[in-house]
């Protein structure tokens, strides 16, 4: 089976391009490729085209820094189910749920088919979280513990159903999406390139600078525009101080969970801090703004660029003491060790990415398997990888990325320096695109693997937005973290993760 091959520095892909071959045929490769650990699937995902259904597969080659793409197609009133892949491969039920649930498109042996965000539109109106199928489990020791559907905390929906015998969870279902905001069917029914770019910005609030760098990507290789290396080298810069931001924050939110103080108010006064540097910079603590398609309308100064060099190594100096204060204590390590393992087998099997996945031995970062712009010539990055899987290792690779990206701010502010100081571009809302293509962007954010997909009509229009935030697969890693654990530690399991709800629910 031919597949389109090229990197995460090229241009758009020409739709006429993507091989399209039979189902039977994708199916067979497909399946044999993701039994090797260097595959794994950035995106799949299906749309209307006139009377048929056309399938698009993203497939990551780590080894060799290739995504591979090609598609299938069925005609739009066929019956007939497709044989499922999740059935061989669990990392592909979000995709095959999604699908099934947009266009009612049957899987043949699917083990989950379940719905995965209810959208309004939605091809079984009857399909509701009132009527979602939880799985249940029959024993006179045995009951339920229901979280939800309104999370107490930040106040999004998300349903939690344990059954637990006694104090241990033999079972965590998770139901996300209900409410359904349709983020990516705004992207087409606009275009306004600057509504677009607030758009992906509130994908998942807490990660607006990746979702903002992988859909400027996305929309840049559709214009045909390369960016200079000097924004390349900001967009760089904002992007690990946002990363430094969170890490820090879900420090200190597993520390509140186990009742260290000091943790807690240390890491939230230098989360303040870095987000506090990110305002200075472009107006707005999380990033928002900062990144636009073609350019920047708050290019680096060299005030800022001192600005940012100081507290940033300021925060990396104090934050490696609380690093060292977290390790050296007793009933922090005795909550966090051993609780919430992943095995790196698991991670594999369900697609994981992002630290959650380094904690477990899988070395999955698009930074250093798939590089681009800072990442592919100023940095060469390598991976802090952990191999036990517990919550302990997901806060050891946080504490060490922290101080990694610390320190890559730095090179990046030398390099900044050493650049040729032309004005960076203005953004550009007005670029033409070229029709009927496929571009991508793909980044690393904090909790991982970041993917926009922008699919382009015959007029050079945004026809589709296809978005997958890193928090996809590894919600089914938290169902697997908390199985024979008490339910008591599931704060701490669920902190560990921190997964995005509104990130799911597109």
């Amino acid at each position: 089976m031919n597949w389109y091959s090229t990197d995460n520095r090229s241009l758009h892909v020409p739709l006429s391009d993507i091989p399209e071959v039979a189902y039977a045929e994708f199916h067979d490769e497909l399946a044999a490729r993701l039994a090797r650990p260097q595959y794994h699937v950035a995106h799949y995902f299906a749309l209307p085209a006139g009377d048929r259904m056309r399938f698009f597969c993203l497939l990551l080659d780590d080894a060799r820094s290739r995504v591979l793409i090609a598609s299938h197609a069925t005609e739009y009133y066929d019956d007939g189910a497709l044989p499922s892949l999740t059935a061989l491969h669990p990392q592909m039920h979000p995709f095959e749920r999604d699908i099934a649930e947009r266009y009612g498109i049957r899987f043949d042996a699917m083990p989950w088919p379940k719905p995965l965000r209810f959208p309004a539109d939605g091809y079984d109106r009857r399909s509701s979280i009132d009527n979602y199928p939880f799985y249940t489990m029959e024993g006179r020791s045995l009951h339920e513990v229901n979280v939800g559907p309104i999370h107490a905390g930040i106040i999004e929906p998300g349903a939690f159903r344990f059954i637990c015998n006694g104090e241990q969870v033999l079972h965590l279902e998770i139901a996300l999406g209900y409410q359904h905001r349709g983020a990516e069917a705004e992207f087409a029914a606009t275009e306004n390139r600057l509504r677009q770019a607030c758009l992906a910005e509130t994908v998942a609030g807490d990660s607006a600078v990746a979702h903002a760098s992988a859909f400027a990507a996305a929309v840049e290789r559709l214009a045909g525009f390369r960016a200079p290396e000097r924004l390349e080298t900001e967009r760089g810069i904002a992007l690990e101080l946002e990363r430094m931001a969170m890490q820090i924050a879900d420090t200190g939110a597993l520390s509140m969970d186990v009742g260290y103080q000091l943790g807690q108010v240390a890491c939230e006064a230098l989360r303040t801090m870095t987000i506090n540097t990110t305002q200075a910079w472009c107006g707005n603590r999380f990033g928002k703004g900062l990144v636009r398609p073609g350019g920047t309308d708050h290019p680096l100064d060299a005030g800022t660029a001192g600005t940012i060099r100081r507290n940033v190594r300021e925060i990396a100096r104090r934050y490696d003491e609380v690093r060292r204060d977290i390790k050296s204590s007793p009933s922090l390590l005795a909550r966090f060790e051993q609780c919430g393992i992943v095995p790196r087998e698991e991670m594999l099997r369900i697609g994981g990415v992002g630290q959650a996945a380094r904690a477990s031995g899988l070395a999955r970062d698009v930074r250093a398997s798939h590089p681009w712009g800072i990442y592919a010539e100023t940095l060469r990055h390598e991976p802090i990888v952990r191999t036990q899987g517990d919550v302990m290792a997901r806060l050891m690779v946080r504490c060490r990325e922290v101080l990694q990206s610390a320190a890559y701010i730095d090179r990046l502010l030398d390099a900044w320096e050493r650049q040729t100081p032309p004005a960076v571009p203005q953004p550009d809302y007005t670029a033409p695109l070229v029709a009927e293509a496929l571009s991508f962007g793909l980044v690393e954010g904090w909790r991982g693997e970041t993917c926009h997909v922008a699919v382009t009509d015959a007029a050079g229009r945004i026809a589709a937005c296809r978005i997958k935030d890193p928090s996809l697969h590894n919600w089914l890693a938290l169902a697997l973290a908390v199985r024979g654990e008490g339910i008591s530690d599931f704060p701490i399991c669920n902190k560990s993760f921190n997964l995005s709800y509104c990130g799911h629910d597109l």
